[in-house]
């Protein structure tokens, strides 16, 4: 990986997604801008704030997608990253830092 990118993979799960009344909306239904879960397996040495197994979001619609080994992964730069996720929740945060 060079300078700031970020190889993820995508949730397998993330296309289906279920209404708060356990109604199952298949990957075909258009919704707005949603953004998507990542766990990031690679990245460049200038990336700062993203480290190897983190979950991060994106928005889907500003990505490159490259096949590695048969896999599918997404190529992202750190600046198109809105979050990570964190294991530990500390001081009553969210678990989520920006």
């Amino acid at each position: 990986m060079l300078h700031d990118r970020v190889l993820v993979d995508v949730d397998g799960g993330a296309n289906e997604r279920r209404s708060g009344g356990g109604i199952l909306i298949p990957a075909t239904v258009q919704m707005g801008r949603r953004l998507t879960w990542a766990k990031v397996v690679a990245i460049g040495p200038n990336v700062r704030a993203v480290e190897m197994g983190d979950r991060v979001l994106f928005d889907p619609e500003d990505r490159a997608e490259v096949e590695v080994q048969a896999k599918t992964y997404v190529l992202l730069r750190e600046r198109d990253i809105h979050a990570v996720a964190s294991d530990e929740v500390a001081d009553g945060g969210t678990g989520l830092y920006l």
